[in-house]
Protein backbone atom coordinates (compact mmCIF):
# COMPACT_ATOMS: atom_id res chain seq x y z
CA UNK A 1 0.00 0.00 0.00
CA UNK A 2 3.15 2.59 1.09
CA UNK A 3 4.47 1.27 -2.46
CA UNK A 4 1.32 2.80 -4.64
CA UNK A 5 0.85 5.62 -2.45
CA UNK A 6 4.66 6.34 -2.74
CA UNK A 7 3.87 6.11 -6.64
CA UNK A 8 1.23 8.44 -6.47
CA UNK A 9 2.51 11.15 -4.68
CA UNK A 10 5.93 10.63 -6.88
CA UNK A 11 4.14 11.18 -9.87
CA UNK A 12 1.78 13.77 -9.09
CA UNK A 13 4.81 15.31 -7.54
CA UNK A 14 6.64 15.28 -10.55
CA UNK A 15 3.69 16.30 -12.69
CA UNK A 16 3.65 19.40 -9.97
CA UNK A 17 6.85 20.40 -10.33
CA UNK A 18 7.21 20.12 -14.36
CA UNK A 19 8.35 23.47 -15.87
CA UNK A 20 5.52 25.28 -17.96
CA UNK A 21 4.92 24.20 -21.52
CA UNK A 22 4.31 26.72 -24.14
CA UNK A 23 1.73 25.94 -25.95
CA UNK A 24 2.47 25.10 -29.42
CA UNK A 25 0.83 28.09 -31.66
CA UNK A 26 -2.14 27.79 -33.31
CA UNK A 27 -2.52 27.17 -37.06
CA UNK A 28 -2.73 30.27 -38.82
CA UNK A 29 -6.32 31.21 -40.36
CA UNK A 30 -6.53 30.67 -43.61
CA UNK A 31 -7.34 33.66 -45.77
CA UNK A 32 -10.23 33.31 -47.23
CA UNK A 33 -8.88 33.65 -51.41
CA UNK A 34 -11.37 36.69 -52.86
CA UNK A 35 -12.76 36.32 -56.52
CA UNK A 36 -10.65 38.49 -58.87
CA UNK A 37 -11.62 41.86 -59.10
CA UNK A 38 -13.04 42.37 -62.91
CA UNK A 39 -12.40 45.44 -64.59
CA UNK A 40 -14.82 46.56 -67.65
CA UNK A 41 -14.41 46.34 -70.89
CA UNK A 42 -15.94 47.30 -74.34
CA UNK A 43 -15.27 46.76 -77.89
CA UNK A 44 -16.23 49.37 -80.42
CA UNK A 45 -17.34 48.89 -84.29
CA UNK A 46 -18.78 50.90 -86.65
CA UNK A 47 -21.47 49.54 -89.24
CA UNK A 48 -24.47 51.01 -91.16
CA UNK A 49 -27.96 50.12 -91.36
CA UNK A 50 -31.08 51.47 -93.95
CA UNK A 51 -34.02 52.19 -92.40
CA UNK A 52 -37.40 53.43 -94.18
CA UNK A 53 -34.59 54.23 -97.29
CA UNK A 54 -32.12 55.97 -95.08
CA UNK A 55 -29.29 55.07 -93.97
CA UNK A 56 -27.89 55.39 -90.51
CA UNK A 57 -24.59 55.17 -89.41
CA UNK A 58 -24.22 53.87 -85.65
CA UNK A 59 -21.39 52.96 -83.42
CA UNK A 60 -22.05 49.61 -81.79
CA UNK A 61 -20.46 49.30 -78.27
CA UNK A 62 -20.52 46.03 -76.32
CA UNK A 63 -19.03 45.89 -73.10
CA UNK A 64 -19.46 45.43 -69.45
CA UNK A 65 -20.13 48.14 -66.47
CA UNK A 66 -19.21 47.63 -62.74
CA UNK A 67 -21.76 47.96 -60.31
CA UNK A 68 -19.97 49.18 -57.19
CA UNK A 69 -20.04 50.03 -53.42
CA UNK A 70 -19.67 53.58 -52.59
CA UNK A 71 -15.95 52.77 -51.58
CA UNK A 72 -15.37 51.22 -55.10
CA UNK A 73 -15.67 47.58 -54.26
CA UNK A 74 -16.93 45.81 -57.19
CA UNK A 75 -20.12 44.04 -56.59
CA UNK A 76 -21.28 42.90 -60.40
CA UNK A 77 -20.34 43.22 -64.37
CA UNK A 78 -23.24 44.14 -65.80
CA UNK A 79 -23.04 43.29 -69.40
CA UNK A 80 -24.87 45.43 -72.45
CA UNK A 81 -24.93 46.46 -76.18
CA UNK A 82 -25.48 49.96 -77.01
CA UNK A 83 -26.24 51.59 -80.60
CA UNK A 84 -25.69 55.12 -81.25
CA UNK A 85 -26.48 57.00 -84.51
CA UNK A 86 -23.50 58.49 -85.39
CA UNK A 87 -23.57 62.34 -86.62
CA UNK A 88 -25.61 63.26 -83.95
CA UNK A 89 -24.79 66.91 -82.18
CA UNK A 90 -27.73 67.86 -79.85
CA UNK A 91 -27.84 64.80 -77.48
CA UNK A 92 -30.81 66.62 -75.29
CA UNK A 93 -32.96 66.15 -78.87
CA UNK A 94 -32.12 62.59 -79.42
CA UNK A 95 -33.95 59.52 -77.35
CA UNK A 96 -32.06 56.86 -75.18
CA UNK A 97 -33.54 53.83 -74.73
CA UNK A 98 -33.25 50.85 -72.30
CA UNK A 99 -33.97 47.43 -73.13
CA UNK A 100 -34.51 43.75 -71.38
CA UNK A 101 -36.50 40.90 -71.45
CA UNK A 102 -38.15 38.80 -68.69
CA UNK A 103 -37.89 35.43 -67.23
CA UNK A 104 -36.83 36.65 -64.24
CA UNK A 105 -33.80 34.39 -66.29
CA UNK A 106 -33.57 35.87 -69.06
CA UNK A 107 -31.19 37.65 -71.59
CA UNK A 108 -32.46 40.64 -73.54
CA UNK A 109 -31.50 38.90 -77.16
CA UNK A 110 -35.30 38.26 -77.78
CA UNK A 111 -36.44 42.30 -78.05
CA UNK A 112 -32.78 42.89 -79.06
CA UNK A 113 -32.38 40.34 -82.28
CA UNK A 114 -36.13 40.02 -82.87
CA UNK A 115 -37.29 43.55 -83.30
CA UNK A 116 -35.39 46.25 -82.20
CA UNK A 117 -31.52 46.08 -82.94
CA UNK A 118 -30.14 46.77 -86.30
CA UNK A 119 -29.96 43.00 -86.63
CA UNK A 120 -33.04 40.32 -86.66
CA UNK A 121 -32.92 36.69 -86.79
CA UNK A 122 -34.09 35.21 -90.13
CA UNK A 123 -37.41 32.92 -90.22
CA UNK A 124 -39.98 32.37 -92.13
CA UNK A 125 -43.05 34.77 -93.23
CA UNK A 126 -44.87 32.83 -89.72
CA UNK A 127 -42.21 32.85 -87.38
CA UNK A 128 -40.62 29.40 -88.32
CA UNK A 129 -37.53 28.75 -88.23
CA UNK A 130 -35.37 27.87 -91.13
CA UNK A 131 -33.22 25.17 -91.49
CA UNK A 132 -29.80 25.47 -89.88
CA UNK A 133 -27.55 26.81 -89.88
CA UNK A 134 -29.65 29.91 -88.98
CA UNK A 135 -28.31 33.80 -90.30
CA UNK A 136 -28.64 37.18 -88.89
CA UNK A 137 -30.02 39.91 -91.67
CA UNK A 138 -30.25 43.86 -91.76
CA UNK A 139 -33.09 44.52 -89.92
CA UNK A 140 -34.76 47.32 -91.76
CA UNK A 141 -37.62 47.90 -89.28
CA UNK A 142 -35.29 48.88 -86.02
CA UNK A 143 -35.75 52.06 -84.14
CA UNK A 144 -32.46 53.50 -84.46
CA UNK A 145 -33.68 56.04 -86.64
CA UNK A 146 -35.55 57.23 -83.73
CA UNK A 147 -33.87 56.75 -80.34
CA UNK A 148 -30.44 54.90 -79.61
CA UNK A 149 -30.60 51.46 -77.77
CA UNK A 150 -28.61 50.30 -74.97
CA UNK A 151 -29.41 46.49 -74.20
CA UNK A 152 -28.53 45.15 -70.74
CA UNK A 153 -28.96 41.79 -69.12
CA UNK A 154 -29.05 41.23 -65.62
CA UNK A 155 -27.13 39.51 -63.37
CA UNK A 156 -26.45 35.62 -63.43
CA UNK A 157 -27.86 36.75 -67.61
CA UNK A 158 -26.13 36.75 -70.67
CA UNK A 159 -22.53 37.64 -68.98
CA UNK A 160 -23.52 39.32 -66.54
CA UNK A 161 -22.27 37.86 -63.20
CA UNK A 162 -21.82 38.56 -59.69
CA UNK A 163 -18.30 39.32 -58.58
CA UNK A 164 -18.38 37.24 -55.77
CA UNK A 165 -20.95 33.92 -56.92
CA UNK A 166 -21.61 33.14 -53.38
CA UNK A 167 -23.25 36.95 -53.25
CA UNK A 168 -25.20 36.52 -56.76
CA UNK A 169 -29.17 36.08 -54.70
CA UNK A 170 -28.04 39.53 -53.95
CA UNK A 171 -29.54 40.50 -57.26
CA UNK A 172 -31.95 38.02 -57.75
CA UNK A 173 -35.48 39.18 -56.70
CA UNK A 174 -37.72 42.05 -57.32
CA UNK A 175 -36.76 44.79 -55.21
CA UNK A 176 -32.21 43.71 -55.73
CA UNK A 177 -33.03 43.54 -59.26
CA UNK A 178 -34.83 46.71 -59.47
CA UNK A 179 -32.14 48.47 -57.69
CA UNK A 180 -29.40 47.29 -59.83
CA UNK A 181 -31.12 47.82 -62.97
CA UNK A 182 -31.59 50.98 -62.18
CA UNK A 183 -27.77 51.85 -61.24
CA UNK A 184 -26.98 50.68 -64.55
CA UNK A 185 -29.08 52.92 -66.13
CA UNK A 186 -28.17 55.77 -63.77
CA UNK A 187 -24.22 54.81 -64.68
CA UNK A 188 -24.27 54.66 -68.11
CA UNK A 189 -26.80 57.98 -68.34
CA UNK A 190 -24.19 59.77 -66.40
CA UNK A 191 -21.24 58.89 -68.30
CA UNK A 192 -22.50 59.09 -71.52
CA UNK A 193 -24.20 62.36 -70.35
CA UNK A 194 -27.83 61.41 -71.20
CA UNK A 195 -29.24 62.93 -68.60
CA UNK A 196 -31.35 65.74 -70.55
CA UNK A 197 -32.42 62.70 -73.35
CA UNK A 198 -35.68 61.64 -73.53
CA UNK A 199 -35.74 58.72 -72.13
CA UNK A 200 -37.67 55.01 -72.38
CA UNK A 201 -37.36 51.92 -71.47
CA UNK A 202 -38.91 48.99 -73.79
CA UNK A 203 -39.42 45.12 -71.52
CA UNK A 204 -41.11 42.23 -72.65
CA UNK A 205 -42.46 39.61 -70.34
CA UNK A 206 -41.32 40.21 -66.64
CA UNK A 207 -39.40 42.89 -68.30
CA UNK A 208 -42.58 44.71 -68.43
CA UNK A 209 -43.03 44.20 -64.44
CA UNK A 210 -39.20 45.48 -64.44
CA UNK A 211 -39.98 48.11 -66.18
CA UNK A 212 -42.96 49.32 -64.30
CA UNK A 213 -40.80 48.93 -61.16
CA UNK A 214 -38.72 51.03 -62.18
CA UNK A 215 -40.66 53.52 -63.16
CA UNK A 216 -41.06 54.39 -60.02
CA UNK A 217 -37.70 53.42 -58.23
CA UNK A 218 -36.17 55.82 -61.42
CA UNK A 219 -38.58 58.57 -60.34
CA UNK A 220 -38.22 58.56 -56.44
CA UNK A 221 -34.93 57.14 -55.55
CA UNK A 222 -32.79 57.95 -58.99
CA UNK A 223 -34.36 61.12 -59.62
CA UNK A 224 -34.75 60.24 -63.27
CA UNK A 225 -37.99 60.97 -64.78
CA UNK A 226 -39.08 58.77 -68.21
CA UNK A 227 -40.73 59.74 -71.12
CA UNK A 228 -41.72 56.57 -72.27
CA UNK A 229 -42.66 52.63 -71.40
CA UNK A 230 -42.77 50.00 -74.69
CA UNK A 231 -44.49 47.12 -72.55
CA UNK A 232 -44.27 43.85 -74.97
CA UNK A 233 -46.53 40.97 -73.86
CA UNK A 234 -47.47 42.50 -70.51
CA UNK A 235 -47.93 41.61 -67.08
CA UNK A 236 -48.31 43.63 -64.14
CA UNK A 237 -50.86 41.81 -61.78
CA UNK A 238 -49.84 37.80 -61.12
CA UNK A 239 -52.96 37.32 -59.65
CA UNK A 240 -54.36 37.45 -63.34
CA UNK A 241 -52.05 34.41 -64.72
CA UNK A 242 -51.85 32.23 -61.36
CA UNK A 243 -54.54 29.46 -61.76
CA UNK A 244 -54.28 28.58 -57.71
CA UNK A 245 -57.54 27.55 -55.66
CA UNK A 246 -59.65 29.92 -55.20
CA UNK A 247 -58.57 32.38 -57.42
CA UNK A 248 -61.17 32.27 -60.37
CA UNK A 249 -59.73 35.69 -62.32
CA UNK A 250 -57.19 33.79 -64.62
CA UNK A 251 -60.07 31.31 -65.54
CA UNK A 252 -61.95 34.90 -66.88
CA UNK A 253 -59.34 36.23 -68.47
CA UNK A 254 -57.33 33.58 -70.26
CA UNK A 255 -60.72 32.34 -72.34
CA UNK A 256 -60.57 34.81 -75.20
CA UNK A 257 -57.10 33.59 -75.82
CA UNK A 258 -58.47 29.95 -75.96
CA UNK A 259 -61.03 31.44 -78.22
CA UNK A 260 -58.49 32.69 -80.53
CA UNK A 261 -56.10 28.91 -80.64
CA UNK A 262 -59.26 27.14 -81.01
CA UNK A 263 -60.42 29.24 -83.81
CA UNK A 264 -56.26 29.29 -85.49
CA UNK A 265 -56.65 25.88 -85.15
CA UNK A 266 -60.07 24.82 -86.64
CA UNK A 267 -61.79 23.58 -83.42
CA UNK A 268 -64.69 26.01 -83.19
CA UNK A 269 -68.11 26.02 -84.37
CA UNK A 270 -68.77 27.08 -87.77
CA UNK A 271 -70.32 29.99 -87.20
CA UNK A 272 -67.52 31.58 -85.16
CA UNK A 273 -65.04 29.68 -86.99
CA UNK A 274 -66.07 31.79 -90.24
CA UNK A 275 -65.20 35.26 -88.30
CA UNK A 276 -62.46 35.35 -86.04
CA UNK A 277 -63.83 39.10 -84.80
CA UNK A 278 -67.40 38.23 -83.98
CA UNK A 279 -65.65 34.41 -82.21
CA UNK A 280 -63.52 37.07 -80.37
CA UNK A 281 -66.15 39.25 -79.13
CA UNK A 282 -68.38 36.96 -78.28
CA UNK A 283 -66.22 35.13 -75.85
CA UNK A 284 -64.91 38.33 -74.32
CA UNK A 285 -68.48 39.26 -73.81
CA UNK A 286 -69.36 35.90 -72.10
CA UNK A 287 -65.56 36.18 -70.09
CA UNK A 288 -66.77 39.68 -68.82
CA UNK A 289 -70.30 38.79 -68.11
CA UNK A 290 -72.18 35.18 -67.41
CA UNK A 291 -68.93 33.59 -67.02
CA UNK A 292 -67.57 36.02 -64.81
CA UNK A 293 -70.80 35.37 -62.34
CA UNK A 294 -71.39 31.76 -62.96
CA UNK A 295 -67.60 31.64 -61.60
CA UNK A 296 -68.57 33.49 -58.41
CA UNK A 297 -71.70 31.38 -57.55
CA UNK A 298 -69.52 28.59 -56.89
CA UNK A 299 -71.32 25.71 -55.74
CA UNK A 300 -74.42 28.42 -55.74
CA UNK A 301 -75.10 28.04 -59.33
CA UNK A 302 -78.58 25.98 -60.58
CA UNK A 303 -78.20 22.95 -62.63
CA UNK A 304 -79.89 24.84 -66.04
CA UNK A 305 -77.13 27.81 -65.31
CA UNK A 306 -74.23 25.23 -65.01
CA UNK A 307 -75.46 23.25 -67.86
CA UNK A 308 -75.54 26.82 -70.20
CA UNK A 309 -71.81 27.66 -68.56
CA UNK A 310 -70.83 24.10 -70.06
CA UNK A 311 -72.25 24.31 -73.46
CA UNK A 312 -71.25 28.00 -73.85
CA UNK A 313 -67.32 26.93 -72.83
CA UNK A 314 -67.46 24.28 -74.81
CA UNK A 315 -68.40 26.68 -77.97
CA UNK A 316 -65.51 29.21 -77.03
CA UNK A 317 -62.58 26.75 -76.19
CA UNK A 318 -63.30 24.01 -78.86
CA UNK A 319 -62.85 21.53 -75.90
CA UNK A 320 -65.91 18.95 -75.09
CA UNK A 321 -68.51 19.59 -72.77
CA UNK A 322 -67.81 16.29 -71.05
CA UNK A 323 -64.42 17.92 -71.11
CA UNK A 324 -65.71 21.26 -69.61
CA UNK A 325 -67.94 19.45 -67.23
CA UNK A 326 -65.23 16.95 -65.17
CA UNK A 327 -63.09 20.45 -65.41
CA UNK A 328 -66.09 22.00 -63.13
CA UNK A 329 -66.10 24.77 -65.46
CA UNK A 330 -62.45 25.62 -64.70
CA UNK A 331 -59.35 24.74 -67.64
CA UNK A 332 -56.28 25.85 -66.78
CA UNK A 333 -53.56 26.98 -69.31
CA UNK A 334 -51.18 23.48 -68.98
CA UNK A 335 -54.33 21.33 -69.94
CA UNK A 336 -55.75 23.43 -72.42
CA UNK A 337 -52.54 23.23 -74.49
CA UNK A 338 -52.32 19.61 -74.02
CA UNK A 339 -56.17 18.99 -74.47
CA UNK A 340 -57.03 20.99 -77.60
CA UNK A 341 -55.57 18.87 -80.37
CA UNK A 342 -55.22 15.38 -78.05
CA UNK A 343 -57.38 13.69 -80.96
CA UNK A 344 -54.08 14.33 -82.83
CA UNK A 345 -51.55 13.59 -80.72
CA UNK A 346 -50.46 17.59 -80.92
CA UNK A 347 -50.10 19.90 -78.10
CA UNK A 348 -50.52 23.60 -78.75
CA UNK A 349 -47.63 26.24 -77.66
CA UNK A 350 -47.27 28.60 -74.55
CA UNK A 351 -45.81 31.84 -75.74
CA UNK A 352 -47.32 31.09 -79.30
CA UNK A 353 -50.40 29.26 -79.78
CA UNK A 354 -50.29 28.49 -83.38
CA UNK A 355 -47.01 26.40 -83.09
CA UNK A 356 -47.90 22.57 -82.69
CA UNK A 357 -45.67 20.20 -80.47
CA UNK A 358 -45.67 16.24 -80.56
CA UNK A 359 -45.48 14.32 -77.08
CA UNK A 360 -44.27 10.98 -76.38
CA UNK A 361 -47.70 10.29 -74.88
CA UNK A 362 -50.66 11.82 -76.05
CA UNK A 363 -52.49 10.73 -73.00
CA UNK A 364 -50.20 12.83 -70.36
CA UNK A 365 -52.19 15.42 -68.26
CA UNK A 366 -49.26 18.19 -69.23
CA UNK A 367 -47.07 19.08 -72.30
CA UNK A 368 -43.31 17.57 -72.70
CA UNK A 369 -42.33 20.73 -73.90
CA UNK A 370 -43.23 24.27 -75.24
CA UNK A 371 -43.14 24.00 -78.90
CA UNK A 372 -43.49 27.31 -79.27
CA UNK A 373 -40.16 28.14 -77.30
CA UNK A 374 -38.66 25.29 -79.71
CA UNK A 375 -38.53 27.40 -82.71
CA UNK A 376 -36.98 30.03 -81.67
CA UNK A 377 -34.06 28.69 -79.08
CA UNK A 378 -31.48 27.11 -81.41
CA UNK A 379 -32.23 30.29 -84.32
CA UNK A 380 -31.07 33.31 -81.28
CA UNK A 381 -28.52 31.05 -79.59
CA UNK A 382 -26.67 30.24 -82.55
CA UNK A 383 -26.73 33.67 -84.30
CA UNK A 384 -26.00 35.22 -81.12
CA UNK A 385 -22.86 33.67 -80.51
CA UNK A 386 -21.89 34.49 -84.16
CA UNK A 387 -23.25 38.15 -83.79
CA UNK A 388 -21.35 39.11 -80.36
CA UNK A 389 -18.22 37.51 -81.34
CA UNK A 390 -17.70 38.23 -85.55
CA UNK A 391 -19.36 41.60 -86.10
CA UNK A 392 -19.45 43.17 -82.29
CA UNK A 393 -15.80 42.02 -81.54
CA UNK A 394 -16.78 41.11 -78.28
CA UNK A 395 -15.24 37.87 -76.67
CA UNK A 396 -15.67 36.06 -73.01
CA UNK A 397 -15.24 32.48 -72.79
CA UNK A 398 -18.61 32.73 -70.53
CA UNK A 399 -21.39 30.64 -71.30
CA UNK A 400 -23.72 33.27 -72.41
CA UNK A 401 -27.31 32.90 -70.25
CA UNK A 402 -30.01 33.32 -72.92
CA UNK A 403 -32.80 31.94 -70.41
CA UNK A 404 -31.27 30.47 -67.28
CA UNK A 405 -32.62 28.87 -63.97
CA UNK A 406 -29.57 30.57 -62.27
CA UNK A 407 -31.40 32.76 -60.52
CA UNK A 408 -33.50 30.83 -58.73
CA UNK A 409 -34.84 30.94 -56.64
CA UNK A 410 -36.31 34.71 -57.10
CA UNK A 411 -36.60 36.71 -54.11
CA UNK A 412 -40.55 37.98 -54.28
CA UNK A 413 -39.47 40.16 -51.01
CA UNK A 414 -42.35 42.51 -50.41
CA UNK A 415 -44.67 40.00 -52.21
CA UNK A 416 -44.18 37.10 -50.46
CA UNK A 417 -48.09 35.19 -49.61
CA UNK A 418 -49.46 37.51 -52.10
CA UNK A 419 -49.65 38.07 -55.49
CA UNK A 420 -47.12 40.65 -57.44
CA UNK A 421 -48.53 43.32 -58.22
CA UNK A 422 -46.41 46.23 -59.58
CA UNK A 423 -49.60 48.54 -61.24
CA UNK A 424 -49.84 50.82 -58.94
CA UNK A 425 -46.52 51.70 -59.03
CA UNK A 426 -46.62 52.60 -62.43
CA UNK A 427 -49.86 54.59 -61.34
CA UNK A 428 -48.41 56.51 -59.03
CA UNK A 429 -45.17 57.10 -61.44
CA UNK A 430 -47.97 58.35 -64.66
CA UNK A 431 -49.67 60.30 -61.89
CA UNK A 432 -46.25 62.20 -60.25
CA UNK A 433 -45.36 62.54 -64.01
CA UNK A 434 -47.39 63.31 -66.16
CA UNK A 435 -45.62 63.35 -69.38
CA UNK A 436 -45.00 59.46 -69.10
CA UNK A 437 -46.33 57.70 -71.39
CA UNK A 438 -47.13 54.23 -71.77
CA UNK A 439 -47.45 51.31 -74.90
CA UNK A 440 -49.15 48.06 -74.39
CA UNK A 441 -48.35 45.38 -77.25
CA UNK A 442 -50.73 41.96 -76.98
CA UNK A 443 -50.38 38.97 -78.97
CA UNK A 444 -53.65 36.85 -79.65
CA UNK A 445 -52.44 33.66 -79.62
CA UNK A 446 -50.02 34.68 -75.96
CA UNK A 447 -50.95 32.19 -73.49
CA UNK A 448 -47.86 33.47 -71.59
CA UNK A 449 -49.52 36.81 -70.79
CA UNK A 450 -53.29 36.78 -72.25
CA UNK A 451 -54.33 40.43 -73.85
CA UNK A 452 -57.71 40.28 -71.80
CA UNK A 453 -55.59 39.92 -68.36
CA UNK A 454 -53.69 43.25 -69.76
CA UNK A 455 -56.76 44.73 -70.33
CA UNK A 456 -58.30 43.67 -67.20
CA UNK A 457 -54.86 45.14 -65.35
CA UNK A 458 -55.22 48.62 -66.85
CA UNK A 459 -59.23 48.88 -66.44
CA UNK A 460 -57.93 48.54 -62.83
CA UNK A 461 -55.17 51.10 -62.57
CA UNK A 462 -56.86 53.71 -61.37
CA UNK A 463 -55.40 56.45 -63.31
CA UNK A 464 -57.29 59.55 -63.43
CA UNK A 465 -59.55 60.51 -66.30
CA UNK A 466 -57.02 63.00 -67.51
CA UNK A 467 -54.66 60.77 -67.99
CA UNK A 468 -56.32 57.81 -69.30
CA UNK A 469 -54.90 58.52 -73.23
CA UNK A 470 -51.76 57.73 -72.38
CA UNK A 471 -51.66 54.82 -72.24
CA UNK A 472 -52.64 53.00 -76.03
CA UNK A 473 -52.38 49.65 -76.79
CA UNK A 474 -52.46 47.72 -79.92
CA UNK A 475 -53.30 44.27 -80.54
CA UNK A 476 -51.46 41.57 -83.15
CA UNK A 477 -51.48 38.07 -84.99
CA UNK A 478 -49.02 36.63 -83.32
CA UNK A 479 -48.13 35.38 -79.75
CA UNK A 480 -45.86 36.42 -76.69
CA UNK A 481 -42.91 37.35 -79.60
CA UNK A 482 -45.55 39.15 -81.87
CA UNK A 483 -42.57 40.34 -83.81
CA UNK A 484 -41.18 36.60 -84.96
CA UNK A 485 -44.07 36.96 -87.48
CA UNK A 486 -43.26 39.42 -90.34
CA UNK A 487 -46.53 41.12 -90.72
CA UNK A 488 -47.06 41.82 -87.15
CA UNK A 489 -42.97 42.68 -87.01
CA UNK A 490 -43.84 45.54 -89.54
CA UNK A 491 -46.93 46.31 -87.58
CA UNK A 492 -45.18 46.25 -83.94
CA UNK A 493 -42.40 48.94 -84.98
CA UNK A 494 -44.57 51.25 -86.82
CA UNK A 495 -46.74 51.61 -83.28
CA UNK A 496 -43.43 51.72 -81.64
CA UNK A 497 -41.78 54.20 -83.57
CA UNK A 498 -45.19 56.49 -84.24
CA UNK A 499 -45.20 56.12 -79.74
CA UNK A 500 -41.29 57.45 -79.26
CA UNK A 501 -41.53 60.55 -81.47
CA UNK A 502 -44.89 61.15 -79.74
CA UNK A 503 -43.41 60.54 -76.11
CA UNK A 504 -40.46 62.57 -77.03
CA UNK A 505 -41.80 65.54 -78.22
CA UNK A 506 -44.77 65.62 -75.95
CA UNK A 507 -46.03 68.66 -74.02
CA UNK A 508 -48.37 68.97 -71.18
CA UNK A 509 -51.81 69.79 -70.85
Amino acid sequence: MRKILGFLLLALGSWQAAPAQTPPPAPAAKEEKKPPQPEEKTSQTKHTLRINGVEVGYTATAGTLLLKKEDGTPRASIFYIAYTRDGVTDLAARPLTFAFNGGPGSSSVWLHLGVLGPKRVLMDPEGNPLPPPYKLGDNEYSLLDATDLVFLDPVSTGYSRAVDEKNAKDFHGIAEDTKSVAEFIRLYTTRHARWTSPKFLAGESYGTTRAAALSGYLQEQVGLNLNGIMLISCVLNFGTLSFDPGNDLPYILYLPSYTATAWYHKKLPKDLQADRHKALEEAQQFARNEYTLALFKGDRLSGEERRQAVEKLARYTGLSPKYIEESNLRVPIHRFIKELLRGERRTVGRFDSRMEGIDANAAGATPDYDPSYAVVQGPYTATWNEYVRSDLKFESDLPYEILTGRVQPWNWGDFQNRYVNVAETLRRAMTENRYLKVFVANGYYDLATPFLATEYTFDHLGLDASLRDHVSMDFFDAGHMMYIRKESLEKVTRDLRQFLLAASSARGR
